[in-house]
């Protein structure tokens, strides 16, 4: 197949096209090098530039202040989950979790094995194995303890479509958010943070790749009981390469975060990503009812449109014949049902308006 299809897949997700291109081009031997980026060495001069190249871009794109450490770490957000708990809940051994979601219930299974986890909000409705998320908590429902290690939070909620417009307000305690689904859609403000980590598969690069964005002082917390590979600290000290790192998604990020910058920046992205929502949710909202969204209005996620139809088998039927059009990777998540269209940074503004069209059309031919 030479033509490529709308990918609205939750991840491993659509990377821009000039990435790949690019990465293409290059694959064979990286320029000078004589060789491919998949067979350097990671201690060569070749790929300290290489890495130097995608910190840089990570700390451009979301103005890192000097005091924090940028690292490429390997498990995914799913070893961040144990890894957080280990590093940074000693000595208090307690910690305030917000739940929003599959994945921030996954991470505080994990940090329950460490300490004493307080629930401080979560939105979870419904009983059995109906309950689902629809919305982010107020400021006000969060029960939070001042006297925590630090409170975390997950920015984005894949399965269920719904996202934060803003930090949850903690005052002093450390603020810690798994950002693996929107990171650099948009510009935040990092000094608020400890502690971000976030898969590289959605918004960032291939998978197999974390980054995580730490606060120089929380490394102090990081026990030297702790096994080698799992200490914070240990990975600063080693530039992200205490093992082989994984090469070939560093490099694809150091490409990824040069695409953002001659875009124009984050501010740039954010504005073309409320942009394909916007024509998403409009379409939504404005079928009298055939399209159903998923989260509260005030809840719904830039990067994940969640949506139902009347019934199953409906539903069932516009994904056949969506993945036959070209549109591929709208089936809801197994836990949730419906459909989901993952519109992450890369994913182009003429898709969005090409689903829109065929979801118009589909609404004509089935009401």
């Amino acid at each position: 197949m030479e033509k490529r299809i709308y990918n609205f897949s939750a991840g491993p997700a659509i990377l821009p096209e000039e990435v790949l291109l690019e990465a293409q081009k290059e694959l064979f031997t990286l320029p000078g090098v004589g060789m491919s980026i998949l067979e350097i060495s990671h201690r060569s001069k070749t790929f300290d530039a290489i890495l130097a190249d995608a910190k840089n871009g990570i700390k451009q794109l979301l103005n890192v202040p000097d005091n924090y450490e940028i690292l490429f770490l390997q498990g995914g957000a799913s070893l961040q989950f144990s890894m957080v708990p280990l590093n940074l809940m000693p000595p208090k051994n307690k910690a305030d979790y917000i739940s929003t979601g599959s994945w921030s219930k996954k991470a505080i299974k994990e940090a329950k094995r460490v300490g004493t986890v307080n629930v401080a909000a979560t939105t979870e409705e419904g009983e059995g194995e109906n309950k689902f998320f629809k919305r982010i908590p107020k400021q006000s429902e969060l029960k939070l303890d001042p006297d925590a290690s630090y409170v975390h939070f997950t920015s984005n909620n894949t399965i269920y479509g719904t996202q934060w417009m803003s930090e949850p307000e903690v005052d002093n305690v450390p603020l810690v958010c798994d950002a693996s689904s929107d990171i650099l859609h948009k510009p935040i403000d990092v000094s608020k943070y400890a502690l971000i980590y976030a898969g590289a598969q959605k918004n960032i690069g291939p998978s197999g790749v974390v980054l995580v964005i730490i606060r120089k002082d929380m490394l102090e917390r990081s026990p030297d009981s702790l096994h080698t590979m799992l200490n914070y600290k240990i990975q600063a000290e080693n530039d992200s390469m205490y093992n082989t790192p994984n090469t070939f998604g560093i490099y694809i990020i150091k490409l990824v975060t040069k695409y953002l910058l001659n875009l124009g920046g984050l501010e740039k992205m954010y504005e073309i990503n409320k942009a394909k929502a916007k024509l998403l949710y409009e379409a939504i909202d404005n079928s009298n009812g055939f399209y159903k969204g998923h989260a509260e209005k005030k809840s719904r996620s830039l990067m994940n449109i969640t949506f139902n139809l009347a019934t199953p088998e409906l539903e069932k039927k516009l994904i056949d014949e969506a993945t036959k059009a070209g549109f591929s990777g709208l089936k809801g998540h197994r836990s949730v049902g419906g459909l989901r269209a993952s519109i992450y940074n890369a994913f182009p503004t003429k898709g969005v308006e090409d689903l829109v069209t065929f979801m118009s059309d589909f609404q004509k031919r089935n009401s």
